[in-house]
Parts: C-alpha cells; structure tokens; sequence
C-alpha cells in the first residue's frame, strides 16, 4: 500500500512540473473549462460550487495525471471514430450494448470510450448528489469537467490524434495547448446560463461528432500553412522549467490560429457550457437536492488502486518536454 500511494504521489510531482503541451487541452484550459462553469449555474446551485471552486479548479486536471498509472484510463478520454466509419457515422452504434455487440469491449476499450465514459461520470455524480456527498460530488463533478472538455478537441475523435500519419506531428498539442495558451486573454467566456439535457446519451456524441467534424480542417489548414510559411520562422525556443523547448513560434502560431476562424475559442466555450449543463442536469435528475447545508472540508478523496508496471497509452498524451517527440 506504501508503495502503491508513493507510485501515486511521484506520478502527480511530475505532471504538475511538465509544461502545458504534454496535455489534452493542456493545464490552463481544463482548469479555466471547469472555472468558468461555475458562473453559468442556478442560484441554487452556484454558492456549493463557488465554494469549492479551488478544489473544482486545481483537480480538473486529475484524469491526465493518472494516464500512465491505471489500468483502463487512457481509453476515456478519446474516440477514433475514423477507425469506425465516415463522418457523420450514421450507421455506428450509439448505444454501449449496441456498440460492444458489434465490435467486441475490447476493440471498443483500443480506440476510445469517451461518449460512454461521460455517461458514466455523469450516473456517478447524479448519485453523489442524491447523497449529499461532499467527496463524490467534487470528485466526480470535477473530473467529469475533464471528460467533456476532451470530447470537444477534433484531434480526440481520430486515429491520426498528433498527425502522424500525415507528416504533421505535434499538432495535437499546438492545437489544443500552444493556442490557447498564447491567446486565451482574447477568448470570451460567456456562455449564458445552463440549461438541462434531455437525452445525456445524444448529447455527448452530438459534441463528440462536432468536433470530429472539424478534425479535416484542423489538419488541412496547418498542412497549407505549412506549405507557404517561410520554414525558419515556423518554430522558435522557449525556456520552460529551466530547459529549452522547441516549439511553434508565435507568428505561425498565430497564422494557424487566424485560418480557423476562432475555432479553438468556440470548442473551449462549448466545452464550459456544456459542462455546466451536465452539473445541472446531475443535480435535476438527483431531485435538486438543497446544497446550502454540504458544508466543505479539507477533501481527502481516495485515489483508484494503481497497478503496478507501465500502463499502455496514447503517444501525445506523453510527450513531455517536447511536443515534437
């Protein structure tokens, strides 16, 4: 158990530490995805999560430290639904019995669960709430934050997620870390208030076929810039946690960033209200419980068991100091 917990606390010591590029959606954007969130609730609602808005914020990032660390995790956060079928995949199985009938658990568990994960999260908080569990709420509110967001990157809907297979690698990360990171000070984070959803099921693969919608022109219009940019001003050096890291520089960055017409923006805003909307949803479907008298504490959540060895995962997800590795 000793072991185990010191496994644990070294795998966080080094997430924290890694640079933002080495993430889906990166630090600063899950946290802000969960932060902002908060603002778009119900009065009877917002004071328990504005309470706990720290917790809400500093652990949304939970999913990814644990990656390499449990069995089954990396799965959640992606779907390559080009594996599948064409878009809009009409013909693919919604439905997780549907869809394990078809291709087998563990085909589906090698090329991503993220819609059906959310489904989960999603059942584990509405039970939280109905049993006014200070711990399980925040944990699974939390991490369901995470969820979402990675559901609204195109680059999580597809086989070619760091543009491997098409001599683009390490856009995953300039996509989803280096963009924001660079202009999130322009981005608009009002979203209007949350609003309940009918079919949650429906709901996530709508946001997840969104994305994989756009995934084409994320990838053709860096492939185009690419192509005319002069190739020294491509990427520039950058000093991240005393270390040089290569990356791409602000001006093609911004070039990239300026042909997606606000596209980055547009996702991460979706991905708050929509998670808004899944908290409120939880707490509807729970009877609205009164969350005025959940008094906060110091969270002490149990971590799920490790097991030990190296735990297989996606290769972007890990690409630590250098987004081109």
């Amino acid at each position: 158990m000793h072991k185990q917990l010191k496994i644990v606390l070294i795998l966080c010591v080094i997430a924290t530490f890694l640079p933002l590029k080495g993430y889906s959606w990166g630090f600063w954007a899950h946290q802000r995805i969960n932060r902002h969130a908060v603002f778009s609730l119900p009065p009877e609602m917002i004071g328990f999560f504005k309470t706990n808005i720290e917790y809400i914020t500093e652990h949304a990032v939970d999913p990814d430290k644990r990656r390499y660390a449990i069995e089954g995790e990396a799965p959640r956060h992606y779907i390559d639904l080009d594996h599948f079928c064409a878009f809009p995949c009409d013909d693919f199985p919604k439905k997780w019995e549907d869809a394990v009938a078809t291709y087998s658990e563990d085909t589906l568990q090698a090329f991503g669960i993220v819609p059906w994960h959310i489904q989960v999260m999603m059942k584990r908080l509405t039970r939280a709430f109905k049993e006014k569990n200070l711990q399980a709420i925040l944990k699974n509110a939390t991490e369901l934050g995470h969820y979402i967001g990675d559901s609204h990157v195109p680059l999580h809907t597809t086989e070619n997620y760091n543009g491997q297979l098409t001599d683009q690698k390490g856009i995953h990360g300039f996509w989803e870390s280096r963009l924001p990171e660079l202009f999130h000070e322009n981005y608009d984070f009002f979203v209007g208030k949350a609003e309940y959803i009918k079919n949650p099921l429906d709901f996530a693969w709508a946001n997840v076929l969104n994305a994989h919608k756009q995934m084409p022109l994320v990838l053709s219009l860096e492939k185009d810039l690419n192509g005319t940019f002069p190739p020294d001003q491509k990427y520039s050096y950058e000093t991240r946690n005393e270390s040089n890291i290569r990356t791409y520089s602000k001006e093609y960055s911004e070039a990239y960033s300026n042909s997606m017409k606000g596209m980055v923006e547009a996702q991460i805003k979706l991905s708050v209200k929509h998670l808004a909307d899944t908290w409120l949803t939880c707490w509807m479907n729970a009877g609205s419980p009164d969350l005025s008298d959940i008094k906060f504490n110091k969270v002490n959540i149990k971590e799920e068991q490790i097991k030990e060895g190296k735990v297989k995962s996606r290769a972007h997800a890990k690409d630590g100091l250098d987004i081109f590795k």
